[in-house]
């Protein structure tokens, strides 16, 4: 049988790549951690750690353990946080992956109006891209992942989405303009994530051309920096610039560039009452129901 603790112990090492930042994550002195990392050799029989250097790094057979142990670890907290709902909305847990302009304007204010009408309830955030948050609702890290599609049909094996909002995405220049892609054919072109990246290299090929992308980062504040600076253009979906908005910047809406907002869950229904409490909540803070969400220019 193995120490949960011990398998705890191990898979911090292997998300933080070393022994010193899983006792700091862990609040363990480094001996405890090599000492849990010893006994768990022992008791599985098989060679978890090897040293190179100063560090250390998981043999083949470590990764192997590490890999199950998070998907164990995360079944254990996603049952305990269900059987602390059940107990009651005001002595429960419910956690939340979203990404980080989701972050940056609605996901605040659900946690907000929760916290308001189940004050005991425990709420926890993290940020996340998408195919991580789905990662991490699937291991049972989260009880939510807010995520997005561009294809609104597009669906995930097992999961379970509930539509939020709908936002346009927007031409970003550092001047006037009008929403005709085809008229920067010949412009730098700043790209944000791969997804993103993926969606405005589709639409940039509906308008006859492929662009040139010179500068690559998801910081979307970044990204209004680099345009306002004159250095490229983009296109942002409505909450980036919702989040956070350069005034040195102007913005159109372009057609046909709907990005779909969604709360996303796992496994059978009903959903736990903290769940159920926090997609409520979601739901209002998007404006009670999917609408087409637009910023000014």
């Amino acid at each position: 049988m193995l120490d949960v603790s011990r398998l705890r112990v191990l898979v911090a090492v292997a998300r933080t790549g070393s022994v010193t930042a899983a006792a700091k994550e862990l609040h363990y002195s480094q001996p405890s951690v090599s000492h849990h990392l010893a006994r768990l050799e022992a008791e599985t029989g098989a060679k978890l750690v090897q040293r190179v250097g100063r560090g250390i790094r998981l043999t083949d057979a470590g990764r192997t353990l590490a890999e199950r142990g998070a998907e164990i670890l995360g079944r254990l907290d996603a049952a305990e946080s269900e059987l602390s709902a059940h107990v009651g909305l005001d002595q429960g847990r419910v956690r939340l992956a979203a990404f980080p302009s989701a972050l940056g304007t609605f996901v605040p204010r659900a946690a907000s109006l929760l916290a308001e009408r189940h004050p005991g309830l425990r709420v926890s955030l993290t940020e996340a891209e998408p195919p991580e948050a789905v990662r991490m609702l699937r291991a049972g890290y989260v009880d939510v992942a807010v995520i997005f599609r561009y294809d609104p049909g597009a669906e995930e094996d097992d999961v379970r989405a509930r539509r939020l909002l709908d936002e346009p995405s927007h031409l970003v220049t550092a001047k006037d303009s009008g929403p005709d892609l085809a008229a920067y054919a010949d412009a730098e072109w700043i790209a944000g994530c791969d997804r993103c990246r993926q969606h405005l290299l589709e639409m940039c090929e509906r308008a006859g051309f492929s662009p040139r992308v010179s500068f690559t980062t998801d910081d979307f504040v970044a990204v209004q920096a680099l345009v306002a600076a004159g250095l490229g253009v983009t296109a942002l979906p409505a909450l980036a610039l919702e989040a956070a908005r350069n005034p040195d910047v102007r913005t159109v809406v372009l057609p046909d560039s709907t990005r779909y907002v969604l709360a996303a869950t796992y496994g059978e229904p009903p959903e736990p009452p903290a769940t159920a409490a926090l997609l409520d909540a979601l739901v209002e803070s998007t404006g009670a129901g999917v609408h087409s969400l637009t910023v000014s220019s």
